[in-house]
Order: structure tokens, then sequence, then C-alpha cells
């Protein structure tokens, strides 16, 4: 195995072994609404939100940088 691969592996395992530790009910308020859910849920949702926005900037910065070509 790679080194990025073997990395990338431990670093699943933790977060995986975090989000199964994490596994009680939490109530948290967001303007006038009191939402109860599993904390994993919640963690899995602001994990997923995370990486989409990590990805959805990065493809922003590399469209940007893309070099235009001129129309004839």
């Amino acid at each position: 195995m790679k080194p990025k691969q073997i990395v990338i592996l431990i670093l699943a395992v933790l977060l995986l072994i975090i989000l199964l530790q994490n596994t009680q009910v939490i109530s948290f308020h967001i303007l006038f609404w009191t939402l109860r859910m599993s904390q994993i849920i919640l963690m899995v949702i602001v994990i997923i939100l995370s990486f989409a926005l990590g990805y959805f900037s990065h493809y922003l910065v590399r469209r940007r940088k893309a070099p235009r070509t001129p129309k004839p």
C-alpha cells in the first residue's frame, strides 16, 4: 500500500472510533427550533457538509485559475 492510502485508512478508522463513542441524544437550537437527534448523526452531517464545502471551494478556485482560451 502507498503511504497516502495508509494515512487515509488510519484517519478513517479514527473517525469511525470517534463517531461510535458519541451515540447519545443531544438537543440543539437553531433560531426558533429545538432539534433532538443522535450526536453521531449530527457529526456525520457536519463531516459531509464540510467535505462538500471544501470540494466546492477547491473547484471554484481551480476554475478561476484556469487559463481562458481567446475567441477566434
